[in-house]
């Protein structure tokens, strides 16, 4: 993992560096090691000091992150850089307790970072950790209300002493032989004391509460091109969900049928099919409706962006659904490309 430090380095006096520690593991929530990784890459070529970040302009970052999702994240990410920069000069705190004043940062990153990069007797319980704890324990309490217990089984088992190749290792355990499916028990050094095991219930753990389905919400997206080629997007609020990120203008999504919200005044058609994309809480389906309008039209929501400035990687992944539905796949070149097929 790029965010590392080998064996041989930590052994010469190498020590992890708190940025990209902490770049990891707020990149890493709710996001598989697969998908991080370049994002990781680009962001720390990009920005490989926590300065470089702060200094940075909040629709780079933006567009950077777009297609990582839970976009609250990359918000906190420069707030916290800003702090970092402002307030530490440009030096990560080296507690536990001073990492928690920091925006975006919860007990788990403010562990990480603590244990990771300063080596301090924290405690990491992230996913995996809580699968190797249920399983080595033969804890039955159902998931999240089995987060204290498992906490303190967790921390029992904390060295003083190389606590960060610890918080590592435990973290590896569960993600690569304490499997969800299929551990690979034969090779597991927990092998032994394992309870789970021993009571053969360790396949069934962790136990988790069961979710209550996820509502379905209805929406519209107006993808607008001007006759030069110039893209209209709207930045949206800070707040809430894709907070900050570049996307179309549309309706409110919401459960019953969406009104139209028409951004511009224009001839507007509706593209066959729908955009889909499925958020934490709930599903999502987007109507695309698309329109070539004149020059001198202005809109009342959003803004026009000039064609070779639009990129479709900066959307988040929802809206680059919603482009590629306007679009039928195709890289727009020039406004005659919008989609013809539509009902």
């Amino acid at each position: 993992m790029p965010w590392r430090i080998s064996p041989a380095d930590r052994r010469a006096g190498v020590r992890p560096d708190p940025y990209r520690i902490w770049m990891s593991e707020v990149m890493l929530q709710q996001t598989t090691v697969a998908a991080v990784k370049d994002y990781f890459t680009r962001f720390t070529q990009r920005w490989p000091r926590v300065s470089d970040l702060a200094a940075a302009k909040d629709a780079d970052v933006m567009g950077e992150w777009a297609g990582l999702g839970y976009y609250a994240r990359a918000r906190n990410l420069l707030k916290c850089a800003r702090v970092v920069a402002n307030e530490h000069g440009g030096v990560f705190p080296n507690t536990h307790a001073a990492l928690l004043e920091l925006p975006g940062i919860g007990p788990y990153t403010a562990a990480a970072v603590s244990s990771i990069a300063y080596d301090l007797p924290e405690t990491v319980l992230d996913g995996n950790v809580e699968r190797v704890m249920a399983r080595l324990y033969d804890v039955h309490t159902p998931l999240p209300a089995a987060k204290p217990e498992l906490m303190v089984l967790a921390e029992a088992l904390t060295p003083r002493k190389r606590a960060g190749d610890y918080a590592q290792a435990v973290m590896d355990l569960g993600a690569t032989i304490c499997t969800p499916k299929n551990p690979a028990c034969g090779i597991c050094p927990w092998r032994t004391p394992c309870e789970g095991r021993l009571a053969g219930t360790h396949l069934e753990l962790p136990k988790k509460t069961p979710k209550k389905p996820k509502p379905v919400r209805q929406g519209i997206a107006y993808v607008a091109q001007r006759v030069d080629g110039a893209y209209l997007l709207e930045t949206r609020p800070d707040s809430g969900l894709l907070g900050g990120m570049l996307g179309w203008p549309g309706s409110e999504w919401a459960e019953t049928p969406p009104t139209d919200a028409i951004p511009i005044r224009a001839q507007w058609k509706q593209i066959e099919g729908e955009a889909r994309h499925t958020f934490t809480h709930f599903h999502l389906r987007l109507t695309v409706k698309t329109a070539l309008v004149p020059m001198d039209r202005t809109p009342d929501v959003g803004h026009f962006v000039d064609l070779n400035e639009f990129r479709p990687s900066d959307l988040p992944t929802v809206m680059r659904k919603a482009f590629d539905l306007a679009t039928g796949g195709r890289k727009m070149t020039e406004p005659t490309l919008l989609r013809s097929k539509t009902r």
